[in-house]
């Protein structure tokens, strides 16, 4: 008989907003990382919790306008430029098997969505809810800033509808979105997706696989050496 390796456990806090493409992009590259590096470590257990950020909190929930017009007017970018854009992206996100629909996507106010995800993390379902609507924000064409759209994607990951209703009408978790958005100012974190390792290392942007597998190999490293320190 011989003795299992003592299990363990890695924490990996994501900011990213639900309409960043790239923090879409992020969220696979990150479930990549955390497949290969579980698949040669099976005895290291990967706590992935996303937390709220807004990269435009000014939106209104009916934006009246396209997508393209919200990038044009408010972000800045050329007209003649959104589309090279949009197909490179596409072309980024189809490598990590995404499919964007940057034509459907209704641009919209992303609070309600943070709020309803807060709520989904305190019974399990937050990475099941955030998949959803990142789904329907970028390849459905869903409105992702009401509430009937927002209550109907619950269901999808067996949440109950009705509480869901009332977490999102009653703004229930609006405190916990609050504090997610000032830790983040905290930490100085201005783009996203951000990613914090084990409240140790920062990972910025959409990086590969490889990078999350670095990481995670190395807080394993120093869980194992604290443990031999501490016999």
């Amino acid at each position: 008989m011989t003795n299992a390796a003592p299990s363990q456990n890695i924490q990996v806090d994501v900011w990213s907003d639900v309409a960043c493409p790239w923090c879409y992009v992020g969220k696979r590259k990150l479930e990549l990382g955390i497949r290969e590096f579980t698949a040669a470590n099976p005895q290291t257990n990967i706590d992935v919790v996303f937390h709220s950020f807004q990269l435009d909190p000014s939106i209104p929930v009916d934006y009246e306008g396209t997508h393209q017009q919200y990038l044009v007017e408010n972000k800045g970018f050329p007209a003649d430029q959104i589309g090279v854009m949009h197909d490179r992206l596409a072309g980024i996100g189809a490598t990590v098997g995404l499919e964007y629909n940057f034509e459907a996507v209704q641009t919209t106010n992303t609070q309600l969505a943070h709020e309803l995800m807060q709520y989904a993390k305190t019974i399990g379902k937050q990475i099941q809810l955030k998949e959803q609507i990142m789904n329907a924000y970028f390849t459905l064409g869903k409105h992702v800033g009401k509430v009937d759209v927002l209550v109907e994607l619950a269901g999808k990951v067996v949440i109950d509808e009705a509480t869901a209703r009332q977490v999102l009408e009653n703004r229930t978790y609006r405190d916990a979105f609050d504090a997610d958005v000032a830790q983040a100012r905290a930490f100085g974190i201005s783009g996203v997706p951000f990613f914090v390792i084990q409240n140790k290392y920062g990972i910025e942007g959409a990086q590969g696989p490889e990078m999350f597998v670095h990481a995670f190999e190395t807080v394993q490293a120093e869980l194992a050496s604290a443990s031999a320190e501490a016999k």
